[in-house]
């Protein structure tokens, strides 16, 4: 057990879906796991395990920001052992044809993060997915006919950005924002472990469109079972 996780070492899966808020955690482990258990509720961040089609996964929200993903990663990978963790989470859209409701494979991160300052990177640096779970999550969406983009996108620490914050990120490539796949990837390079982020789009910055935090915490299954099925898939 650790500061922040009460699971006991056998309790939680070898790979873990990681929402951003405590209660889609919740929701979606109810809605896709059986022999569903909660096993860590430390500051009411819940973590369930539990069977899809057969197989243990976990489901653990991550909180907010770089800070709060790196901790749980950090904790995930380097205590429990896990080997997979896979992020589901929102990100707003800087790119007009990516609309509300669509999938972005996060396949690289480009970030201005401070947490990256442990691992002796400063500045604006990126950091990467693993190259076999964004084929592997990309062929099944397109199997699948999701509305589906594999890009790049930037995890930034601040929600309110700067002024021309917006123009920078797209300078740079990147077709959204979002605020915790730099850390995932990061502590997944340093423990050798497996890392994706799958969000969906529920802003689209350009237009000034977004969606109510109750379609955010009670929709957007699509992601959910698009990691599901690719933690079939994983040892």
């Amino acid at each position: 057990m650790t500061p922040h996780i009460s699971a006991k070492p056998q309790e939680i899966a070898k790979t873990v879906i990681m929402p951003g808020d405590p209660l889609r955690a919740k929701k979606m482990a109810k809605k896709f796991l059986t022999d569903v258990k909660l096993v860590s509720s430390v500051r009411n961040n819940y973590c369930y395990t539990g069977l899809y089609n057969g197989v243990p996964v976990s489901i653990m929200s991550s909180g907010m920001g770089c800070a709060s993903m790196g901790i749980y990663s950090y904790e995930l990978f380097n205590f429990y052992n896990v080997q997979n963790i896979i992020r589901v989470g929102t990100i707003g859209s800087l790119n007009a044809n990516i609309k509300i409701g669509d999938l972005i494979i996060c396949k690289e991160s480009i970030t201005d993060t401070n947490y990256n300052q442990l691992f002796a990177t400063y500045g604006e640096c990126s950091t990467h997915a693993s190259p076999s779970l964004v084929k592997m999550a990309s062929q099944i969406a397109k199997q699948k006919n999701y509305s589906v983009f594999t890009e790049k996108i930037y995890t930034t620490d601040t929600f309110y950005g700067g002024k021309n914050q917006n123009k920078h990120i797209i300078s740079l490539g990147a077709v959204g924002v979002e605020m915790e796949a730099s850390a995932l990837y990061s502590n997944a390079k340093l423990f050798n472990k497996n890392a994706l982020t799958i969000c969906t789009v529920s802003d689209e910055i350009i237009t000034k469109k977004s969606t109510s935090s109750f379609v955010r915490e009670n929709n957007f299954a699509q992601m959910f079972e698009l990691a599901l099925e690719v933690a079939t898939k994983l040892k």
